[in-house]
């Protein structure tokens, strides 16, 4: 099942005298780049997360954090003291540098430092570590089923867009076939009244050169190729759109070979009927490339 790299899934949990929560969300990105937000004190438990979700995902900018409690101690805080001197010690450095640069900061308030993330810390019942991490895991397990299913629903949704994108553009290449071959005949009659008006105008040309140079028109007036090239993608990108696995890189690349051929349909078209499908051809695809860029 295709997968969007746009999901997100939470969950609650609560054993050994915790409780505790899940936030796990994704966006696009070229890569998988993982960042987990969890308590220091819980050994390994990062690696462990990173583990289940390398197994589970190929792309995607994945955000883990989790919020941890103890029992009935949530809205009790303590200052960090050791956190509070390095938040001090840093604002001491960034307001001297702001003033060997002549800059003036506002000052700042108790209230403002309470604020800053390590500085007032709910206290943690300090359980076994090992223990804490084999359930934390194991509930882990169910919140990542959850989020893999909302980027299945996610990528359910991009596919029927893409599909429906796919078909846009082989519309329109029909349409730019139909142009292109309905204008043979007028292009036709334009080359053989400059053959002639050439031929009235200048005495002792080379017929052969004259040949020559119009064939080298007519080739660089044939669409026939990018018609054809656009064909094939259509149809490589409803296999990609239906294989298994993760295809957005080559649904990517295959994006930059449609747009190329669509600017060289433009730069040959030579008519403004045939110019008005390749604008609107690109159009789509360039709407197109923009969905792709969330495909896993």
């Amino acid at each position: 099942m295709r997968q969007s790299m746009t999901g997100f899934a939470s969950g609650q949990g609560e054993a050994l005298g915790l409780t505790w929560t899940w936030d796990l969300r994704s966006v696009n990105a070229r890569g998988l780049d993982i960042r987990v937000r969890v308590p220091d004190w819980v050994d390994g438990l990062e690696q462990a997360l990173r583990g289940l979700i390398t197994k589970r995902l190929s792309r995607g900018n994945v955000t883990v954090s989790l919020r941890l409690h103890s029992n009935g101690t949530e809205a009790v805080q303590e200052l960090n003291e050791a956190q509070l001197d390095r938040v001090l010690t840093a604002m001491l450095r960034i307001e001297a540098e702001a003033m060997a640069r002549g800059l003036s900061l506002t000052a700042s308030s108790a209230a403002d430092l309470i604020t800053v993330r390590g500085v007032m810390d709910a206290p943690i019942q300090q359980s076994d570590p090992a223990e804490v991490l084999a359930v934390l895991v194991a509930d882990f397990g169910p919140v990542l089923d959850s989020f893999i299913e909302s980027r299945h629903s996610e990528g359910a949704a991009l596919v029927d867009v893409l599909n429906g994108q796919v078909n846009q553009i082989a519309e329109l290449v029909s349409q730019a076939d139909a142009v292109a071959d309905a204008r043979k005949d007028e292009q036709a009659s334009r080359m053989r009244a400059a053959m002639a008006r050439v031929l009235d105008a200048q005495d002792n040309l080379d017929e052969q050169r004259i040949a020559q140079e119009l064939a080298l028109i007519a080739v660089k007036a044939d669409v026939t190729e990018e018609i054809d090239r656009l064909r094939t993608h259509v149809d490589a990108a409803r296999d990609l759109l239906t294989s298994e696995g993760a295809v957005g890189r080559k649904l990517d690349f295959l994006m930059q070979e449609f747009n190329r051929e669509a600017n060289t349909l433009c730069s040959k078209a030579q008519s403004a009927p045939l110019t008005a499908v390749g604008l609107e051809l690109k159009t789509v695809i360039e709407q197109m490339r923009e969905q792709v860029q969330n495909v896993e």
